[in-house]
């Protein structure tokens, strides 16, 4: 082996494999900084590091059978004539062989390096600890949590849990390593907030889940109106840690402070704290209106707020109070939050909302929401409105994927796990919309929705009542958030055909309108028309429903272009024997939202037509539309229509069993 080493010097082996190395650990180099920074995909990074190191071996070979020389390149002269070529013959194998080992040595530690680079750029904000001694600043705490990870969301090089995922964690003490794993990133950023007077402190220390270790601890101790410095600075010192790449438009928006006003940003964040609560409930949206209305009139220019304002208003519009004034103040809020910064990304998704949600232009809204998911490349509420509007685009597959792109965005956020469970529940992939909402239940177990909506699946998909009960059975006594238990076990005792028990429960509450799933009010008279209709008195059922009856009619002058509404005033009219006039309000609600047009809600009013012909005796009519509704996503269940006391009138007719023959067996 003495000749074969000293044949490798002579023949500048050594040369050559100290020069590949220095010029292919350049390339490297080279390649792992400017790769991402052009946005090039993984994979051509790690095939040029791979060719750079496959070309080693080959490099040792090419030097030891040539040689650079004054008359070009030549093959390396023979120092032992009698050496057989079988033992020239191993020396190059023997070459390449060790060429390949360094080069498969040096892959194990130079390929996961380069792949590890975007792994590290993840990272959860935890709720930060309150330690003022004013237990009711706690909304302060959160608004600066929100506030950082926002700044942190608006860098498309950072993955950036959202809000909602990170604050189960609220007033625990972290597992820093199970919160990696379980949200899937590599830092948190854990800190504390103590508020007093105009006086505020903040401590944050960013900490390695892999390791439990402390990359960095920081102490602010500021006026009030600094808190945006504060947010700044964290942002950019976590940019910097994880070598992550800052735009300049990214920069100049982490650096941008939304207000001067401090009163004004305190109703801001008090207002967005309230209204991104996971129920929901209709007394939380109203009460956020009114604070951000406050902070807009304290700073009239502050855009943020009346972006989130503008936001505000379309939920309340879409969700409860559908009328041209609510419209309007949408439509206001949003154009001042765009004339005061025409790029506000949050102004362009409230906008996009805007479109979805009161005008039903589904296309201009995905311009919007595509305009803002530039401004915010983290958001995991851009994907679900996107998901949103496409199942109502009968586009289910691509709309279900959206809706899985935003729980791995935001995997603890039980509203958009809600949303899937929907998109899961209408394709009848009930298995999976079942899991969706224990994942929904655990991330929020107070909230009332992801249950109610798991009884409900149960319902639906099985007929099976008893997960409906044990819900129920659970609420504390006098807990009954706007009427939403006492709705939840009037539908239960219905479908158990209790209806006595039903008109008790009824006659306990104390309002004279009861707030459901609808967008149209229901009065305490409309629901005691139709439990006495249920149990066969015709007499009473009439005499409630015409008490009903000018309710519904003034609802519906308020909102003629509500589905909902015009629904409710058909059965009222149904059950008043005014066959014409219920038929006719049931055609105008599909009219309004056909399934043409929404293939969400669409189905869901062909099922309320189908009712409302069931209650004029109009059975050929019903059973029609029943069977195109089974096979039609979100459409009527065959549990249901087997529960349901409102299709009595259907049973005796042969052709509805029938239909309950032909899909029950499939069920």
């Amino acid at each position: 082996m003495s000749g074969f080493f000293a044949e490798l010097q002579r023949r500048k082996v050594y040369r050559v494999a100290a020069a590949y190395i220095v010029a292919g650990g350049f390339i490297v180099q080279m390649v792992s900084a400017a790769f991402p920074a052009w946005e090039l995909p993984n994979w051509s990074q790690r095939l040029v590091i791979a060719l750079v190191l496959a070309g080693f071996p080959i490099a040792l070979i090419f030097a030891w059978i040539f040689d650079v020389t004054p008359s070009g390149i030549e093959r390396t002269s023979k120092l032992e004539p009698a050496a057989g070529p079988s033992r020239r013959r191993r020396n190059v194998i023997l070459l390449g062989a060790a060429g390949l080992v360094i080069s498969v040595a040096a892959g194990f530690f130079v390929l996961p390096r380069a792949v590890a680079r975007k792994v590290d750029k993840s990272i959860a904000v935890l709720p930060f600890e309150n330690l003022s001694d004013e237990k009711e600043n706690a909304y302060f705490a959160d608004g600066i949590q929100d506030d950082v990870l926002t700044n942190l969301s608006k860098i498309g090089d950072l993955k950036v849990i959202s809000r909602t995922s990170v604050m189960q964690y609220k007033g625990k003490v972290p597992n820093v390593r199970e919160i990696g794993k379980a949200l899937g990133v590599s830092t948190i950023l854990e800190g504390s907030v103590r508020r007093s007077g105009n006086r505020v402190r903040v401590n944050v220390q960013l900490i390695n889940t892999t390791n439990d270790e402390h990359i960095w601890a920081e102490d602010y101790d500021r006026d009030l109106t600094d808190v945006f410095a504060i947010q700044t600075d964290l942002a950019q010192k976590i940019v910097g840690e994880l070598e992550a790449k800052l735009s300049p438009s990214e920069k100049a928006q982490i650096e941008h402070k939304p207000t001067e006003n401090t009163e004004a940003y305190l109703a801001f964040i008090r207002g967005c704290e309230l209204f991104y609560r996971p129920d929901k409930f209709r007394g939380n949206s109203l009460q956020a209106e009114q604070l951000l209305e406050q902070a807009t009139k304290l700073d009239p220019k502050f855009a943020d707020a009346f972006a989130m304002l503008g936001g505000v208003e379309n939920w309340i519009y879409h969700s409860f109070d559908p009328v041209p004034a609510r419209a309007e103040k949408a439509r206001a809020a949003i154009n001042e939050a765009l004339r005061l910064e025409p790029d506000l990304a949050w102004a362009h998704f409230s906008q996009g909302f805007y479109y979805y949600y009161i005008d039903r232009n589904y296309e201009r809204a995905l311009d919007e929401f595509a305009i803002a998911q530039r401004g915010l490349p983290n958001s995991s509420d851009i994907y679900m409105a996107r998901g949103a509007i496409e199942r109502r685009q009968g586009k289910w597959a691509q709309s279900t994927a959206s809706l899985e792109k935003a729980v791995s965005l935001d995997p603890k956020n039980a509203w958009i796990l809600e949303n899937l469970a929907d998109n899961y529940g209408a394709t009848k992939n009930y298995e999976a919309a079942d899991k969706a909402l224990d994942r929904g239940i655990e991330a929020a177990p107070q909230s009332f929705s992801a249950r109610g909506l798991k009884a409900k699946l149960a319902i639906e998909s099985r007929g099976d009542l008893s997960v409906a009960e044990k819900m129920l059975a659970q609420v504390p006594p006098g807990v009954d958030p706007e009427g939403v238990i006492t709705f939840s076990r009037i539908n239960v005792l219905m479908l158990q055909r209790k209806f006595t028990e039903a008109l008790a429960v009824l006659q306990r509450w104390p309002d004279e309108i009861i707030h459901g799933d609808s967008t149209a009010p229901t009065s305490k008279a409309f629901l005691e028309g139709v439990l006495y209709f249920c149990q066969g008195d015709k007499g009473k059922a009439e005499a409630a429903l015409e008490r009903a009856r000018p309710f519904a009619e003034q609802s519906l002058r308020e909102s003629p272009d509500d589905p909902a509404r015009h629904v409710q005033l058909g059965f009222i009219l149904a059950g008043l024997g005014l066959k014409e006039g219920a038929i006719a309000e049931g055609r105008r609600a599909v009219e309004l939202n056909p399934e043409s047009k929404d293939a969400f809600e669409g189905p869901q009013l062909t099922v309320s037509l189908a009712q409302i012909y069931a209650q004029t005796g109009e059975n050929n009519q019903a059973t029609q539309l029943l069977e195109h509704s089974i096979h039609t996503p979100n459409g009527i269940t065959v549990p249901i229509l087997k529960l349901d006391p409102i299709w009595d009138p259907l049973r005796k007719d042969p052709r509805f069993q029938a239909l309950i023959d032909k899909y029950g067996a499939k069920t």
